[in-house]
């Protein structure tokens, strides 16, 4: 069945690229300038995800999620301004599904999109409390991470991770002291026959130990091979 993307943005070159880009890859899309002609329609008639400029005039992505996540679950992606930890964080914090710096590839958000709509799939099919588990909690000396709901922790303090994270983590913890290549964390997070810069794993396990630290100053179970790639710490 073929998913609806939802695109909310000011920026009408942005709108346009982005969503012919979707369109190829077999997408239908909807496209809004700001978050108060968005609003009414994305909860009428939700799309399967929604991506959001952050600053926009009338309603901002951030009012916009608020107001969303009153009434819905929708998916959704932010666009924030490059290195703003700011509105990433509170995005997070809000509800948001990831979020993707400007200037981005339009490749690099078409696998974010279909990373977070697999999420979504497999959440739409997990088995009643009667049947087995689909993915098993894994705990990692004192990493909890449970598949199943997208729920992370360290020493019992919850850590707030995108789905593309999340999955580079699941990934590395789940066998510590095992090496992990880029390619084969890039494979994990994307799992779609697209490129993928291999600055773009190394900023990911940035922000991961940056995460971790927040909660646990002294955090170092995520260690880098230089020309090997990381892994997780069999000791952690």
């Amino acid at each position: 069945m073929t998913a609806t993307i939802a695109l909310v943005d000011d920026d009408r070159n942005i709108l346009q690229s982005l969503s012919i880009a979707l369109q190829a890859e077999g997408f239908v899309t909807r496209v809004y300038s700001d978050g108060e002609a968005a609003l009414k329609p994305l909860l009428d008639n939700p799309p399967d995800l929604a991506v959001f400029d952050v600053k926009m005039p009338r309603m901002d992505g951030l009012e916009l999620l608020r107001r969303l996540r009153e009434k819905s679950q929708l998916p959704v992606i932010f666009l924030t301004s490059k290195d703003d930890e700011i509105d990433e964080a509170l995005g997070l914090a809000m509800g948001a599904d990831d979020y993707i710096a400007k200037p981005f590839s339009q490749r690099l958000v078409i696998a974010r999109i279909r990373a977070i709509l697999r999420r979504v799939e497999l959440n739409k099919n997990l088995p009643s409390e009667d049947d087995e588990p689909v993915a098993e909690p894994i705990t990692r000396g004192r990493l909890q991470m449970d598949p199943a709901r997208h729920k992370v922790a360290w020493d019992g303090k919850d850590v707030t991770l995108t789905v593309t994270e999340f999955l580079i983590l699941e990934t590395l913890a789940s066998r510590p002291g095992i090496v992990r290549s880029r390619n084969q964390l890039m494979d994990a997070a994307y799992q779609d026959d697209v490129y993928i810069d291999d600055r773009t794993i190394d900023s990911h396990i940035k922000r991961l130990r940056r995460k971790f630290r927040e909660v646990d100053p002294e955090f170092d179970a995520i260690a880098t091979l230089y020309g090997a790639g990381y892994r997780f710490a069999d000791d952690a």
